[in-house]
């Protein structure tokens, strides 16, 4: 799946099937649902998820607890256009999981 797929899934009420819980939270996000966004990636403690927890609470206006998350996700906080950081986390976790799919085991 690509940035085009992902973005038009978004006509749909259902995500797309096998989304990491990151790219859920960002499909959620994506149809105005930030606490179904944010449950997803709350406690959830891998980078991807961290990184999509800062994105989310920067969109909800606590930017000391994005920081905070920014920092957990190992990633400095170069304030682009909150719709900018979307993009570029589908594009990066997207683009994770098709190498994922291609690695042998």
């Amino acid at each position: 799946m690509n940035r085009e797929e992902f973005k038009a899934s978004l006509v749909h009420d259902e995500p797309p099937d096998r989304l990491s819980a990151p790219l859920l939270a960002l499909w959620w996000d994506a149809k105005q649902d930030w606490t179904r966004a944010h449950a997803l990636v709350d406690e959830l403690e891998t980078t991807d998820g961290m990184a999509v927890h800062a994105y989310l609470h920067r969109k909800g206006g606590q930017s000391s607890n994005a920081d905070y998350w920014y920092q957990r996700a190992g990633r400095k906080f170069n304030r682009p256009t909150l719709d900018e950081e979307w993009q570029a986390l589908v594009e990066g976790l997207l683009s994770a999981a098709d190498e994922a799919k291609v690695r042998p085991d």
